[in-house]
């Protein structure tokens, strides 16, 4: 796979769809490779007319660690002294934006998932010229009265990093079973082969600390997420236990015309039953970038692309 050097960093990337087509840049979440984003997925991304771009963050998978500093102190962060925390949101969201310089990309769609949502949101706060649409799943706002995560998911994210590619496994099929979706649950198999798979391609843990600081770092988007103008789809699921619903529903509440899609039976993962209606949304936000769908149009979508799961008392923000 191709790198880009940007911002200091060296990102790992690659592609999907035709490059001639509007780019899609993906963003993952804390800990998780750019794999975490399933190349049928993207796939179907690009199907929608999409040039699909998926890299790792720093500090994550195949992309540049950031050795050069301490171990940051989690406990002295969460107590408001960030000075152990060698990087923020903000900074990731500059990797993002030199990502796309290399690839000679002027504006993109973002989406992003989880801390990816984070970054995304930033970049369409830092950046805003750069922006088309702005799609943030399962994330937050970083208020952190908003969006908080039960105390076995929030065990779960916590627990011990693997030694080995068994441990991986073991691991990857206990933290999915409590924060993974609840109504379109993966077999323990199916769980067990992607933590293994991500051992594999990049065993390396020590960048999580370090993501986890950034996020804990970062001030409260709210106040800036107000002046954001790009088309905003926010998703969430109704069963995330990792970042409660609130936090999506504060980020389509802070953002002028943000539409708010709430999936029952969604947890904090991106179940394959769930992609057509992902990328339906995605897609049709994407669209209102060029004034050819109308808000409520997306919900209508997911609606009819979702029986049994559609979206749950659907809001528009700010």
């Amino acid at each position: 796979m191709p790198r880009a050097l940007s911002n200091g960093m060296e990102l790992e990337y690659d592609t999907f769809g035709d490059p001639d087509g509007p780019v899609l840049l993906l963003v993952m979440g804390l800990g998780a490779q750019m794999t975490a984003w399933h190349p049928e997925f993207c796939r179907t991304l690009a199907d929608r007319g999409f040039h699909v771009v998926r890299y790792d963050n720093r500090d994550c998978g195949l992309s540049t660690f950031v050795d050069d500093c301490p171990p940051p102190d989690i406990r002295a962060v969460l107590a408001g002294d960030t000075s152990s925390a060698p990087y923020r949101i903000a900074d990731m969201a500059r990797d993002a934006a030199g990502l796309l310089d290399a690839l000679g990309v002027d504006a993109a769609h973002i989406a992003g998932a989880s801390m990816g949502g984070m970054i995304a949101q930033q970049f369409a706060i830092d950046h805003p010229s750069r922006v088309r649409s702005l799609c943030s799943i399962m994330s937050t706002t970083g208020d952190r009265s908003v969006g908080r995560g039960t105390p076995g998911a929030l065990a779960a994210l916590a627990a011990p990093p693997p030694r080995n590619r068994r441990e991986a496994g073991e691991r990857g099929v206990r933290s999915f079973s409590v924060i993974g979706s609840p109504g379109y649950p993966a077999t323990p198999e199916e769980l067990r082969e992607r933590a293994e798979a991500a051992y594999d391609r990049s065993p390396r843990s020590d960048g999580f600390a370090r993501q986890y600081a950034a996020i804990l770092a970062s001030p409260d988007r709210t106040p800036h997420l107000r002046a954001v103008t790009a088309p905003a789809l926010v998703v969430h699921g109704a069963d995330d236990p990792l970042i409660d619903r609130s936090g999506g529903e504060a980020t389509a509440a802070a953002i002028p015309g943000a539409e708010l899609l709430v999936v029952p039976g969604m947890g904090h993962d991106l179940p394959e039953q769930l992609w057509p209606l992902l990328a339906d949304a995605i897609a049709r936000n994407a669209a209102r970038a060029d004034g050819r769908v109308t808000a409520p149009a997306v919900l209508d979508a997911a609606s009819a692309l979702s029986p049994g799961a559609g979206a749950d008392s659907p809001g528009h923000g700010g």
